[in-house]
Order: C-alpha cells, then structure tokens, then sequence
C-alpha cells in the first residue's frame, strides 16, 4: 500500500496503532549554476516511484543520524542538516504496522550519484516541476513544509547540559560538579548528532558539567571548548542583556556554533529570542541532555526545533 492510499479510519477501525517502525530523511536540496533552487528526488525501481531520499533507523540510530546516512546512500551525497520538517506516517504493506518517517532540510556539502541497488536514477527538479514529478502526495507536503521558510538559513544550536546527579548530594562547589555515568553516555551520543547539523565551534558556561557536555564534541572536532561566563545560571541573570546580545552574536551564516548551557537560561533565553523575532516555540520539557535548532535567515530566528530523548538511542542508559 503506498502513503497516497492510507485512510486510518478504514484500515485500522478498531484500536490506534502506534507507529512501530522509524525512518528518517530529508529535502536535499542546493542552488543550480544560474542560482535556481533544486531539489533531488530519487527513483526506486522497486517501487518504480519518485520520492525524497529516506530510510529506516539501524540499531542505536537517532532519525537525525539516520536522515544524513540514509541521504548518503541513497544519493552519493554528503550534506548538513537545517530545520526540522515534520513527519509523515503511513502502513507497511501486509503488517498492522506504521511506518514514521521524519524528515529534515538538507543542503548539499560534496559527493556524487551513483546508481546503487536501491536506487537506480537522482533528479534534480526546480520548485516549478518537483510537485509533480513525486509519486505521494506525504512527499508533496513535506515539500510545501520546506517552502514555508526561507530555504537558506544559519543554524545555532543550544545545548542543555547533560545529566550531573542532584546538586544537594555534591559536597564541593557546585560549579564543579561533573557528569554522572547517564550524563557522559548523552555527552557521547551528542557528538554524531550535532555533527549532522555541521557543528564546528564551541562555546560553553564555565560550570563543569556544561564543559563535560560538549567536550566528546570538541575532542572529535579537534577544536577548544571556549567559555563564555553570560550563558552561566548566575552571569546570566545578572545581566539577561548581554547574554542575549551574545548569543545573538554567534549566529554566523559561515560556521554552525554550539552553546552548552544550563537549564535556567535557556527556558528565557529562547522565550525572549522567539518574542522579538516573532515566532512560536514547540512544546519542550528542556531535559538535560536536550538540543534547540535553532534557524536564522538574515540574523532573524525563523524556526525553532527541540530535539529531546530523540538523541538517545535505546541502547545507551536513561537514567
């Protein structure tokens, strides 16, 4: 059954089903030679369709890892993720199972096609001809997603701290209080995560724990944590201005930079951000651990996209 015959009503009329199966992939998009916008579409003899490159998860996968390899495979092609697109769900053909798919803009960074066994042709089509040339109607709507933002953004992202334990069972100063075993599983998994998005320069608050958090990031990179006391609990509140006016600052259209922050700042960091640029924040409990992708287009936020437990593949400990 393709995603364009899907009716919930008539196909599972007794109880919800879950989707129990997970994808990921992404609108690969770049700008042709005369400067026009494309986007690749790849063709599956399998299935004899056209469609946006995607892929389900491997064990110990995030969708955000999974949407870049799967792009990778599919496509020949390297690329960096940018805002968050939505997901679509549709049935597995002969199962009473849903199949998830989220997606993700992505731009090209280098590669090339080659013809491989799932897919055997990769066309680059212009905005006039790309809703035609997709075989589902899902892939039509992610599309129109994609459109509804500027397609050229900068990307920021905001880090809360990964887990430490309870500041009331740590003896010394609590600016020392480092990663517990949970918070150094999240440190690790961080890394190919925000690798995706093309993570390059680091900034952190000084308490230990904000340090820890991104240093797997750093040591992968080869780069230096750089501190910057305003994204600090107590610097910030101190002066919310400043603090604001640098983070503003870092967002850069050339290097994707990285915050490692704490979870006092970052609920009123992003709820004055979203104010004065004028958009709404998704729902977010702000866990430790978590990310904000955050989207800019001429220095202005545009989108805004929480990534929480979704970092954390079922294989590494939660607790």
């Amino acid at each position: 059954m393709s995603p364009a015959q899907f009716d919930p009503a008539a196909d599972f009329p007794d109880r919800p089903v879950a989707a129990n199966i997970l994808a990921a992939g992404a609108v690969l998009w770049r700008e042709s030679a005369d400067g026009a916008l494309e986007i690749a579409l790849v063709h599956r003899p399998k299935y004899d369709d056209w469609s946006l490159p995607k892929g389900k998860l491997d064990p110990g996968e995030t969708p955000v890892i999974t949407a870049v390899r799967e792009v990778a495979e599919e496509t020949g092609l390297n690329s960096r993720l940018g805002r968050y697109l939505g997901h679509v769900t549709y049935p597995v053909t002969g199962h009473r199972k849903l199949k998830r798919v989220d997606y993700w803009s992505a731009r090209v960074v280098d590669g090339k096609f080659e013809s491989n066994l799932e897919v055997d042709a990769l066309d680059w089509r212009r905005l006039d001809t790309v809703m035609d040339a997709l075989s589902y109607p899902m892939d039509r709507s992610i599309v129109r997603n994609f459109l509804r933002q500027p397609v050229e953004t900068s990307t920021l992202l905001l880090v809360r701290h990964a887990k430490a334990g309870r500041s009331d069972r740590f003896a010394g100063d609590d600016d020392l209080r480092p990663l517990e075993k949970a918070g150094r599983a999240q440190a690790r998994a961080l890394v190919p995560n925000l690798l995706a998005f093309g993570a390059a320069e680091i900034y952190s608050a000084p308490p230990a724990r904000c340090v820890q958090t991104v240093t797997p990031l750093a040591e992968k990179l080869g780069v230096d944590v750089q501190l910057e006391p305003l994204f600090s609990e107590s610097d910030y509140a101190a002066a919310p201005e400043a603090a604001r006016k640098r983070a503003r600052d870092l967002v850069s259209d050339d290097t994707v930079r990285v915050i490692s922050s704490q979870g006092k700042v970052i609920p009123d960091l992003l709820e004055w951000w979203a104010a004065t640029d004028g958009i709404s924040l998704p729902p977010a409990r702000n866990r430790k651990g978590s990310v904000w992708v955050l989207s800019f287009h001429d220095g202005r936020l545009v989108a805004a996209d929480h990534l929480d437990r979704v970092l954390i593949p079922a294989d590494l400990p939660r607790r």
